[in-house]
């Protein structure tokens, strides 16, 4: 088997889905195919995008080719770290104490509440009149 075996994984947080595909190389990461830093402007959002490779100091071992769809920017970023994590777990198995004690192998379960029947909202109700 060569050295250029090619990790691939999934990741989802929100409505965002990013489909990761880590492969050895030099640190180029590509989003969408633009520049990683052009894509998530902010500091914070590239934090966590690759908090998972920054834990395990592989920032420059891999080449990301990311592609991430749905959502908005902190949706994908979230995705895309929980991508990069699994996709380090099928590199090496024992990358996945540490992922695991950090948090970044579970799937964030939060979701947008659905709107209830009879208000304008999930939550919000409709103003009062006494009179």
């Amino acid at each position: 088997m060569s050295e250029t075996t090619v990790h691939s994984a999934t990741g989802r947080r929100k409505e965002a889905t990013a489909h990761v595909d880590l492969a050895p190389g030099s640190g180029e990461i590509k989003v969408n195919g633009r520049d990683f830093d052009d894509y998530f402007d902010t500091g914070s959002l590239r934090e966590t995008a690759l908090a998972s490779l920054t834990l395990l100091n592989l920032q420059k071992d891999f080449d990301l080719k990311i592609l991430a769809r749905g959502g908005g920017l902190s949706g994908q970023a979230g995705a895309v770290r929980l991508a990069i994590a699994r996709a380090l777990v099928q590199l090496n198995p024992d990358h996945r104490a540490p992922l695991k004690a950090k948090g970044f192998l579970t799937r964030d379960p939060r979701a947008k509440e659905r709107k209830k029947p009879g208000r304008p909202g999930a939550r919000k109700r409709f103003q009062f009149s006494k009179r």
